[in-house]
């Protein structure tokens, strides 16, 4: 499963790190296809969220190329990148205490600003698409369960629809009902044509809602094929994710 020419999401050789001399990603290639979920699982400290970061633009590539659609996206910055089309959601979320909901909805929206009727649109149409919210609207993100923080986070991504969704690890900390929600709300990603890169280390649920699946370990791509593969053999894949 190379990364195809069409391709969504292009990662070619990547090599990325915090500290000089140290890779945390060893030239990782792979692709995440048009309209699909392409999950990334591995153990803790494999380079799984470092590649998200790399891909949006958050932290720089030593060597090797992100490609989006077909473009370089060598240089640019996460607001850039953003205006292409990606979307982050990182594993800590990213809502501040403050804000209600709809406030945070809205700041997703920051660059529809200046099209008001446009953004009020936007705002219905999340609103659609993640009900919990409706009667929260008012509340501070402080106020709200993990749960709620999840959709809110995601939601918030939604306002200006990406075409590529980095999400890393959308259900660490959460009740296993609440994490089934989130999982619904990422499988429907699919009726809305994004593409979604997925990183987790809950193996079991991602490979529910995956399409393609890669396994990392030590900052390399150590595995990778179509869901069917990987189900074929989950206990030794979870067995390898252990291992890292």
């Amino acid at each position: 499963m190379t990364p195809a020419a069409g391709a969504a999401l292009r990662v070619e050789a990547l090599a990325a790190g915090y500290q000089p001399e140290i890779e945390v990603l060893a030239g990782v290639t792979l692709g995440a296809a048009p309209g699909r979920i392409t999950a990334v699982i591995g153990a803790n400290g494999a380079g799984k969220s470092t590649l998200l970061r790399v891909v949006f633009g958050l932290l720089p590539a030593r060597t090797g190329r992100v490609l989006l659609d077909g473009r370089d996206c060598a240089g640019l910055r996460p607001d850039q990148r953003k205006r292409l089309g990606m979307a982050y959601v990182p594993q800590g979320g990213s809502t501040f205490a403050q804000m209600t909901v709809d406030e945070t909805l809205r700041l997703g929206g920051w660059i529809l600003r200046r099209r008001p009727a446009e953004l009020r649109a936007r705002l219905a149409h999340v609103y659609e698409l993640f009900p919990a919210l409706v009667p929260l609207r008012r509340r501070r993100a402080a106020e709200l369960s993990g749960g709620q923080l999840r959709q809110l986070s995601l939601a918030k991504e939604f306002v200006v629809m990406p075409s590529l969704l980095l999400v890393d690890e959308p259900t660490a900390g959460l009740a296993p009902r609440v994490a089934d929600d989130v999982y619904a709300l990422l499988d429907r990603s699919r009726g809305l044509d994004i593409t979604v890169l997925l990183v987790d280390q809950n193996i079991v649920e991602a490979m529910q809602i995956a399409d393609d699946v890669y396994l990392f370990g030590m900052g390399r791509v150590q595995r990778e094929g179509p869901r069917a593969v990987f189900a074929a053999d989950l206990a030794g894949i979870v067995r390898s994710a252990l291992v890292g």
